[in-house]
């Protein structure tokens, strides 16, 4: 690929256009927001495209617009001749590429695609170069979709340095509800409870709270576009969770009316609910796309300065041990932290023996 179009200089956009960009691809940008598309030119993303276009068709251009103006921005890119072949980047395929067939559009030249990457910050300044790097980018090639069209998105997901995922645009659309629209939801209205916590209740919030709720920080008028898009199969999954909830809430008034002694069904019913999530995470692929492992954790207090956590890791390295992952949880009003280390489970005893003699305080 030695040309690209990048139209929406977002996160997303941006960061596709920093990744081609260091690639060698020449890359023009294009936004409605003349403020986003200069910021992104700024930062080395590529070069802004000029009204009358390109002159010669780009090799590719990547639509990074909100699910509802896919089909839009496609229709005008294909009448401005802008490139020989046409994805996108949004989270929703089926809605889009409908409305490209309803509108006549050229589909042969056009291919879905959905990087799973992302922060919870958004615009131009948050992209980065390496987002998409070992993450899955989802591409929905229908009956209509041409070789060239598919193989300049699989090009491009190579320069991006993701894995390509070919799914069914429909099948695609109830996977991401299930794996990201519904948890951002549910994310969301656990956070809302917080905003009437008293001042002790949310002072003493620690890593579970802040884990549960970390996403609940996107941009709430984005994430509109992404559920409208996607509505009927989020709802569908939310349908059966609320079932999981109320048995959930049954169980517990029971519990709380009789105790867990006379409610032994109900402590059961618990049970059952808790071992279904212990499954579910076990589904969650691990490191290298391998079956989740199971790893030893080793929590290392740790004072809240420059250079600790670099202290630490070099202690793990020196002792030839792998940090499989790891957790940081603060102590409220104390400058130091708790780190739990993940390793090998036969690698944790050695590794809290060589801590514990360099100084380091390991919590048994």
């Amino acid at each position: 690929m030695k040309t690209a179009v990048v139209i929406g200089t977002g996160l997303v956009g941006t960061s596709v256009a920093l990744a081609l960009s260091r690639h060698g691809v020449l890359v023009l940008l294009e936004d409605r927001d003349q403020d986003a598309v200069r910021t992104a030119a700024s930062l080395g993303a590529g070069t802004l495209l000029a009204p009358e276009g390109a002159g010669q068709p780009a090799d590719l251009a990547v639509l990074a617009v909100p699910p509802a103006h896919v089909a839009s921005a496609l229709a005008e890119a294909q009448r401005r001749g802008l490139a020989r072949c046409y994805t996108d980047v949004c989270s929703v395929k089926g809605g889009p590429v409908a409305d490209a067939v309803a509108r006549g559009l050229d589909t042969a030249s056009y291919i879905g695609g959905h990087p799973l990457a992302g922060r919870e910050k958004s615009g131009p300044l948050a992209a980065r170069a390496d987002l998409f790097e070992g993450r899955p980018w989802v591409l929905t090639p229908t009956a209509d979709t041409g070789r060239e069209a598919l193989n300049r998105a699989l090009e491009l997901v190579s320069l991006c340095g993701s894995v390509p995922v070919v799914m069914d645009p429909a099948e695609h659309d109830r996977a991401v509800a299930l794996i990201s629209h519904a948890p951002h939801l549910v994310s969301a209205l656990m956070a809302a409870r917080l905003e009437y916590a008293t001042e002790d209740a949310a002072r003493i919030a620690g890593q579970g709270v802040r884990d549960v709720t970390r996403i609940a920080a996107g941009d709430p008028e984005l994430w509109l576009e992404i559920l409208s898009a996607n509505a009927g199969a989020v709802a569908d999954v939310l349908e059966e969770y609320a079932g999981d909830l109320g048995a959930v809430i049954a169980d517990l008034r029971a519990i709380a009316d009789k105790g867990a002694a006379l409610a032994p069904e109900a402590g059961t019913g618990l049970v059952g609910q808790l071992r279904r999530g212990n499954s579910g995470v076990a589904r969650i692929p691990g490191k290298h796309g391998a079956p989740r492992a199971a790893y030893a954790a080793v929590p290392v207090v740790i004072g809240d300065a420059p250079g600790e956590l670099a202290r630490l890791f070099a202690a793990a390295g020196a002792a030839g041990v792998n940090i499989e992952d790891l957790t940081i949880e603060h102590s409220p009003g104390q400058q130091v932290g708790l780190v739990t280390l993940y390793v090998d489970p036969d690698a944790a005893p050695g590794l809290s023996e060589r801590l514990a003699e360099r100084g380091w305080t390991v919590q048994a």
